[in-house]
């Protein structure tokens, strides 16, 4: 689809990803976008095309208030999320159920909330981002963000099949690490978050249905198909 003359709703616009999303689909043409998040307060963006609204992932209220002040949207970008660091063994059930109700089902509320509208205007967009963990998980304290994020890809391709025939294209996004609050304090290689926003815009553009941002989910996603062990084991050495 055409960036040009879309109507967008961004969640968790006010930082990062979120941020670079607005931004970039001001610079691509779109004629409107809803920034969303859970203090539209902090958006802070002064171009008229830009109407913050509230938005909170796990308040089933403001995500129908927010579609019903929408209909007009043909682009949707799922961004928004959080991360408590829950390690799946050791750390209270309700901190998984926590990522789990953030990326899975909230995300899924914010998608069937809009669908409708995206139907009835003829098709358009929908965009999750997602993340390199959806495939693998790593030692830094990622199990229960990684199990979120899994459920959040597989949602992702369920609902491209249920959407099919409607015009409307499902596309994940994934990607290591940017550059953002929640990856604060990490010490890993980080992109641009610019360069995500970017990636997947263009990737809409172009029709795609997956986006493989930077060089660890592209590493990932191509190793697979192979033995699992070559991503849990170190090489041996002779």
């Amino acid at each position: 689809m055409d960036i040009a003359g879309a109507t967008a709703l961004v969640t968790g616009a006010n930082r990062g990803i979120g941020r670079r999303f607005v931004d970039q689909l001001l610079e691509r043409g779109a004629e409107k976008v809803y920034a969303t998040a859970r203090r539209p307060e902090a958006i802070g963006i002064s171009d008229p095309r830009v109407t913050p609204l509230y938005l909170d992932l796990l308040d089933e209220k403001s995500i129908s208030e927010a579609a019903a002040a929408a209909q007009d949207v043909t682009l949707l970008v799922n961004n928004a999320g959080i991360t408590t660091g829950a390690n799946l063994l050791t750390d209270d059930l309700d901190m998984i159920r926590q990522d789990l109700e953030t990326h899975l089902f909230g995300t899924l509320r914010v998608i069937r909330a809009f669908a409708p509208a995206l139907v009835s205007n003829g098709g358009g967009a929908i965009v999750n981002v997602l993340s390199v963990l959806a495939w693998v998980a790593t030692p830094e304290g990622s199990g229960s963000y990684s199990v979120a994020k899994a459920a959040e890809w597989n949602m992702t391709n369920g609902v491209r099949i249920e959407l099919a025939g409607q015009k409307i294209l499902v596309q994940g996004v994934h990607l290591g690490a940017a550059d953002t609050d929640m990856m604060a304090g990490r010490d890993a290689p980080k992109i641009d978050p610019m360069d995500v926003a970017r990636a997947s815009l263009d990737g809409v553009q172009a029709g795609d249905i997956e986006v493989l941002v930077d060089d660890p989910s592209r590493f990932v996603k191509a190793t697979l198909s192979n033995d699992p062990a070559q991503l849990y084991s170190p090489p041996s050495g002779n």
